[in-house]
């Protein structure tokens, strides 16, 4: 396929699909109705959520000093928390293009040449997705018997035991496949492994290592604590189970990638989760919309403030 053509459909796609996305979760529940959710909505909890986000992205932006130093570069606080600022305003226009734009910003007001500063990302977000991988493993363990209810309660065991045992089969031969082939799919797949793996243990080689692993668990809690303090803003949401609220967040999390900044997908992906525990279907789609909307309202005033400010923080330079 021409380049240009797919840079064109990997801009579209995910502002298609969050377009439909919107007009379908609407369709589910009116605009007036959202509307009244959001006027009766406990603001207190709402408050307390946007803070915890706020103290995630703090908090991420000082472990980004703990990267660069053993590069040899010790930048000021100030640039590295409005370059993250930056980063999250501009991925909801097109999706990693904040990526760039952070590093990049390290170059231009800090003199950190951008592969390195990209690469530090590259590790940054190496280290986040192993912490989801684990949160991942922890909702399996607390939820495992819920889990196997659902499975067993919807579809047959045998099928199930069958299709684990496919799986297992064909994970076996995929990893035989890609150990052995030399095609550039299994080339990429295999230099994202090792990255993987070089990545996790570059941490333990870090001269301030333990203080890398604690903001990136705190970073990490801090996002569960916003999304679970937040639920207690909605009428007619709670008791909520905490496996609904991990399995949403893992959902929610994961539908970030599928539009630009999760706009359409956060809400749908947790009405999925939390039709799961059964909880009502109208209070669970208002608060996905609230989350979403009280996290990016966040994003956009600190990320715009950050854009506009960085040129008057480094006016020296």
């Amino acid at each position: 396929m021409n380049k240009s053509i797919l840079k064109i459909l990997k801009i579209s796609l995910p502002i298609l699909l969050g377009v439909f996305l919107i007009w379908y979760s609407l369709s589910k529940l009116s605009f007036q109705e959202l509307l009244s959710y959001f006027k009766t909505a406990d603001y207190t909890f709402i408050s307390l959520g946007v803070f915890f986000g706020l103290l995630s992205h703090l908090s991420r932006a000082y472990r980004w000093l703990f990267m660069l130093e053993p590069l040899g570069y010790k930048i000021k606080l100030g640039n590295s928390i409005m370059a993250v600022f930056a980063t999250y305003l501009i991925n909801y226009t097109i999706p990693r293009a904040g990526e760039v734009a952070r590093a990049s910003i390290l170059t231009n007001y800090e003199g950190v040449p951008f592969e390195k500063g990209f690469g530090t990302i590259v590790a940054e977000r190496i280290a986040d997705l192993l912490v989801m991988l684990i949160i991942i493993a922890i909702t399996l363990f607390l939820e495992l018997d819920f889990i196997y209810n659902f499975l067993t309660q919807n579809f047959d065991p045998s099928k199930i035991v069958i299709g684990f045992l496919l799986l297992v089969v064909f994970a076996l031969i995929f990893i035989f496949y890609i150990k052995r082939s030399t095609s550039t799919l299994a080339i990429k797949i295999k230099s994202f492994v090792n990255g993987l793996i070089e990545g996790a243990f570059s941490v333990f080689k870090m001269k301030k290592k333990w203080a890398f692993i604690f903001h990136t668990l705190f970073i990490w809690g801090m996002y569960v604590l916003m999304f679970y303090v937040t639920t207690f803003a909605i009428q007619g949401l709670n008791p909520i189970p905490f496996g609904a609220v991990l399995i949403g967040f893992i959902l929610a999390s994961f539908s970030i990638a599928a539009t630009n900044g999760g706009i359409g997908s956060y809400p749908e992906a947790i009405v999925i989760a939390f039709l799961l525990f059964n909880l009502p279907e109208d209070p669970s789609r208002a608060f996905g919309w609230i989350m979403w909307t009280s996290q990016t309202a966040m994003v956009i005033l600190l990320g715009g403030l950050s854009l506009l400010f960085l040129p008057i923080y480094n006016r020296k330079k």
